[in-house]
């Protein structure tokens, strides 16, 4: 078994320590190791800032995404919809109006209306 050291941490420092290590770890040793090795092996200070945090990098993702939306949407509205609508209406077959067939008139006989009749009086008959 390995022996052990003391060290003096503030107060406020080991309690929230210890809080940390209780969660994430099985005993303190193991949580200050995996600490140490985090840092040794990405080769970075704990004094130095990472850059934006997750956070703030998501809002800005989904602001860049709105705005891709909306240059989207105005290009449907102003290009896309319109150059369709036109090519539509130039692919688009309308049926043939319906004319009546001209075909070569025989002559047939067509009763024709009588315009003026003679009238017959009964009194002048000889």
């Amino acid at each position: 078994m390995d022996s052990f050291i003391t060290i003096r941490f503030k107060r406020k420092t080991a309690k929230r320590f210890q809080k940390f290590s209780k969660t994430h770890f099985k005993t303190h040793s193991e949580a200050m190791e995996a600490m140490l090795d985090f840092f040794f092996y990405n080769e970075i200070s704990p004094k130095e800032k990472l850059g934006p945090t997750g956070r703030t990098m998501e809002a800005k993702l989904l602001k860049r995404i709105n705005a891709v939306i909306a240059i989207i949407r105005d290009i449907e509205k102003t290009q896309t919809k319109p150059t369709v609508a036109m090519l539509q209406s130039l692919f688009k077959i309308d049926e043939p109006k319906k004319k009546p067939l001209m075909l070569e008139k025989k002559f047939t006989e067509e009763k024709k209306q009588v315009r003026f009749r003679e009238k017959h009086n009964s009194n002048n008959q000889l």
